[in-house]
């Protein structure tokens, strides 16, 4: 026979799934238990006394000597067995011709031919039943398929519950709101003076699209209020709260797919109702089958002498009472299964919504989740709701932003980030701050900050704090869609001044960039086909009255109509094209006002007729097109203010002789072209001060070159020029010359009367020394000249000391 522990064992569960068994299961097992005691003491009573005890039925007797009220009856004879001649004989003294063993022969006979099955096997079936239904109640925790999502459920569902962050998230909500309320009296006093006091002055409005597609909002009546906070979050908890924020994502997309952890509940609640109705109704057929007399006919008349006995079954009492409270059991076990399944059907188990926790919470974005993740918290519910309630905090993205907020600010304080402070090209001081999970609060604290560089910071804010910062002009948002508070917003819109936005898709422009009324220069770099150029909202620009510099790097294959919209303030224009062909150019006429116009990489073929209706452009950069002559110059003769022409890593094979009508020009740039000579044309723009040439292929300096006497820099690097003119040392103003990697086999003596020489490449030609005149160029040092080691080491001594001394001097090597 099973003991009570073995048998108690299979409704063994771990303690930490008692979270997921509501009343009616808890309820179950302990009936389940008070079951298996029922049928333990029964079968042990049954084991240690079932018995029945039988006696012949005697035939009646002329000379019986009964009684008068017994006649006609069977008559029950004691066994009294004589001492000496081994005879029963009954109360009378009749004899029974039975010995003791006959007796037992009979009663254990009797046993199994006279006694009902449902007596003999009564406590075995309570125990087979009550195994089934333990084993029906927990099936769902131990199937391979729902255990381990199970198992995975509860863990998490325990760390949240005991994570330091629920703690702190929740009693920071509960904070918000008190001091939401304290604050609703005191916060007009308390803004910052930078809050715009303008009703209608660059604020958003309907006609802005890109405001309308990012949802930007102000709110005017409710500022920003900075919470202290509640309880300090140490790095560890911190990581460990991003953890569970990470299972918790990775859980519910596991466990919302399916939905068979609410079948196999479902299954197995209907197994057990059809096991208490299969239960009931044969048991109700053998309750009263279980009595105390029993009549035995065994059919061993020939061995005994006698063809019928009457039994006494001992345990049929005892049975009864227990059958009949194991029918109580087996109701109140039944009644509980139509309640679940009432439950099961009642409700849409298989979605849960947060909504009660949203109310009660700063976290309104909490989900609502479906399935098995959705049937798993209405378990968790009837244990306890504040499980869910706890839970729903990992669910939240508001929640997760505040983590790391938290976590970036105690990672990233003011002595770390004045670490990562630098100073740029113009002697600025710039941080730039990449990869991080938001902007740490310290940032603001940088006073001084003349530049800031956001980059790949998708949760980026900027804060009222913002405001302190009085010496920053320059912002850089590389694919960091940002957002401002009111107060932040009125403050850049005063103070920024240039702003450099790096994006994938325009929907990752902030809207509150268009509305910037001091910016002066706005750089754009990213994609801007032809179907999201219906939503760049260029309109809005409008609104940036003082632009000065546009700055667009992208795939534009038109110049959107809209940015005539800032025409009339534009005084430089820059498009630079990934190599998508620019067709239409016709909004370039109304920017009148343009001083500096870039059209690079735009697959251009010919100068476009546009440009010359503009008349203040004073510099032009059609660098890296397919340019391949250049006849319209001669239109460049309107152009009176034109002084830099750049046509360089072009595909142009000559320079027409109309060039000479652009007489104003000072700079040429015609670099990386097919050019094969320079014509005489080229030579008679007396204001040229700097002419780029580098890697044509020319082969001769023609001697004209001399005419340029303001010629200050000279490039003429990877050509084909073997024969340096005297004439060229005639440009006494020649502070650059660069004649590298050409097939120069000697420097003239005459290169001693560039005085203002500082910068001089010789290095890649056929020279075999240098001229010791070299040293008479009273600018240049060893640093400003470029030639092979063994050149250099050739000269006199006297010629190396003076280009060695001094090299502190600045000189001009550049253009």
């Amino acid at each position: 026979m099973f003991t009570l522990a073995e048998v108690a064992s299979l409704n063994d569960i771990q303690p930490t799934y008692r979270i997921l068994k509501p009343w009616w299961d808890v309820f179950m097992d302990y009936l389940a238990v008070v079951m298996l005691m029922v049928a333990i003491f029964a079968g042990t009573m049954q084991l240690t006394k079932d018995q029945v005890v039988c006696l012949p039925v005697l035939q009646p007797t002329v000379n019986s000597k009964a009684q008068p009220g017994t006649s006609g009856k069977a008559d029950f004879t004691t066994v009294e067995t004589t001492t000496g001649q081994g005879e029963e004989k009954d109360s009378s003294g009749r004899k029974t011709n039975l010995d003791f063993q006959q007796y037992v022969f009979i009663n254990q006979m009797c046993y199994h031919l006279a006694l009902p099955w449902y007596s003999k096997y009564f406590p075995y079936l309570v125990l087979i039943h009550t195994i089934i239904l333990i084993v029906s109640s927990n099936f769902w925790f131990k199937y391979p398929k729902t255990c381990s999502k199970i198992e995975h459920f509860v863990s998490i569902l325990g760390k949240c519950f005991e994570s330091p962050w629920t703690t702190k998230a929740l009693s920071e909500t509960a904070c918000e709101d008190s001091e939401e309320n304290k604050q609703r009296l005191t916060g007009a006093q308390s803004l910052p003076k930078y809050v715009s006091t303008s009703s209608d002055e660059g604020s958003p409005s309907a006609s802005t699209p890109m405001i309308t597609k990012s949802g930007f909002k102000f709110s005017a009546d409710k500022p920003m209020i900075e919470v202290p906070s509640v309880t300090i979050l140490d790095k560890k908890d911190g990581e460990q709260a991003k953890a569970l924020f990470e299972k918790v994502r990775k859980f519910r997309a596991h466990v919302e797919d399916s939905d068979l952890i609410y079948k196999l509940y479902v299954g197995q609640t209907v197994i057990k109702t059809v096991k208490f109705i299969f239960i009931l109704c044969y048991t109700a057929n053998f309750v009263n089958t279980i009595s105390f007399e029993h009549i035995c006919n065994p059919k061993v008349e020939h061995l005994i002498g006698y063809t019928q006995f009457e039994c006494t079954h001992n345990m049929a009492y005892m049975l009864k009472k227990l059958l009949i409270s194991y029918i109580s059991l087996i109701c109140v076990y039944g009644f509980i299964c139509l309640y679940t399944l009432f439950w099961l059907f009642r409700i849409p188990l298989k979605e849960y919504s947060f909504e009660k926790v949203r109310e009660e919470s700063s976290f309104s974005d909490i989900p609502d989740v479906k399935n098995d993740f959705a049937f798993l918290l209405h378990m968790v519910d009837q244990y306890d709701q504040l499980y869910s309630k706890r839970f729903g905090v990992f669910l939240s993205e508001v929640s997760e932003n505040k983590l790391r907020e938290i976590s970036l600010n105690h990672e990233w304080t003011f002595e770390k980030l004045r670490q990562h402070v630098s100073r740029n090209a113009q002697d600025k001081q710039e941080l730039h701050l990449f990869m991080l999970s938001g902007v740490p609060d310290a940032v603001f604290d940088l006073t001084d900050l003349d530049v800031l560089k956001l980059e790949l910071i998708p949760e980026a804010k900027i804060p009222a704090k913002i405001s302190q910062m009085t010496n920053l002009q320059e912002l850089h948002l590389c694919h960091c869609p940002a957002k401002v508070e009111q107060t932040a917003f009125s403050f850049l819109r005063d103070h920024l001044r240039c702003l450099h936005v790096k994006f994938t898709d325009v929907g990752e422009i902030p809207a509150w960039v268009y509305l910037l009324k001091n910016l002066r220069e706005l750089y754009l770099i990213g994609n801007l086909n032809s179907e999201n150029n219906k939503m760049i909202g260029l309109e809005s620009l409008r609104e940036l009255r003082h632009l000065k510099i546009l700055h667009v790097k992208s795939n534009l294959t038109k110049i959107p109509p809209n940015i005539t919209d800032v025409a009339p303030h534009l005084t430089k224009l820059v498009i630079h094209n990934d190599g998508t062909k620019l067709v239409v150019l016709n909004s370039l006429k109304k920017m009148t006002n343009v001083a500096e116009l870039e059209l690079q990489n735009c697959e251009l073929e010919r100068i476009p007729h546009a440009i010359f209706s503009l008349s203040n452009l004073q510099e032009l950069d059609l660098k890296s097109n397919s340019i391949r002559t250049i006849e319209e110059i001669i239109s460049f003769q309107h152009l009176k203010r034109l002084t830099c022409l750049k046509l360089w890593h072009n595909k142009i094979v000559n320079i027409p002789s109309s060039i000479t009508h652009v007489k104003n020009l000072e700079s040429l740039y015609l670099s990386n072209n097919k050019l094969e000579s320079l014509p005489a044309a080229v030579f008679s723009l007396q204001k040229l001060r700097c002419l780029d040439v580098s890697y044509n292929s020319i082969a001769l300096i023609p001697v004209e070159i001399g005419l340029l006497q303001n010629l200050q820099h000279f490039h003429i690097t990877g050509n084909k020029v073997d024969v340096l003119p005297k004439q060229l040392f005639k440009c006494v103003k020649l502070r650059t010359l660069s004649l590298g990697q050409n097939c120069i086999t000697s420097v003239p003596d005459k290169v001693s009367q560039l005085l203002q020489l500082t910068h001089l490449e010789l290095k890649g030609n056929c020279l075999d020394r240098l001229p010791a005149t070299l040293g008479q160029c009273q600018l240049l040092r060893k640093s400003g000249l470029v030639v092979e080691d063994h050149l250099f080491d050739a000269l006199p001594s006297e010629v190396k000391e003076v280009l060695n001394q001094d090299t502190s001097i600045p000189f001009a090597n550049g253009i």
